[in-house]
């Protein structure tokens, strides 16, 4: 929704980026009765600056500016190796390559489903962003289970 806002509803974008925004904090949260606030808050800042540098993607990409659109998915995967480390530090059920490797596929699937909106290709936009929320979902279960391993008696 937030890359069909930054294509076509730019009178909606900052509301919807704002929730996005949101979520990445509230991510971050969930992690402090386990790892504590420290831990949530860096998180939360690594997710937020991951929302973030979609935006100098998306911008190239509209502008058709490969040079920058190199730059920015080089930031990008950056953020993503930066987030896999952060995890894999907090968690042994985590492993850097199974979390790098998932967010760097995120970032993959989105960059598709981006230029599947920007060329107007509505079918495969739709089948590739179902896609990217399926695999996200996955990696969310990954992270979940992760939790409940390391803190099983948390857990019943």
């Amino acid at each position: 929704a937030t890359v069909d806002a930054f294509f076509y509803e730019p009178n909606q974008l900052e509301m919807k980026l704002n929730r996005l925004l949101a979520n990445q904090k509230e991510i971050g949260a969930a992690i402090v009765p386990y790892y504590g606030q420290a831990a949530g808050d860096k998180l939360g800042q690594l997710l937020t600056e991951h929302i973030q540098l979609a935006v100098p993607v998306l911008k190239a990409a509209k502008a058709n500016d490969k040079t920058a659109l190199d730059k920015g998915l080089a930031d990008w995967y950056k953020n993503a190796n930066d987030i896999g480390d952060f995890l894999s530090s907090a968690n042994a059920y985590w492993p850097k390559s199974v979390t790098e490797s998932h967010l760097k596929e995120h970032i993959t699937q989105t960059t598709g489903y981006a230029v599947d909106i920007l060329k107007g290709d509505n079918t495969s936009s739709i089948k590739n962003f179902d896609i990217a929320l399926n695999h996200m979902l996955m990696l969310a279960d990954l992270l979940t289970d992760g939790i409940a391993k390391q803190f099983p008696d948390k857990f019943k």
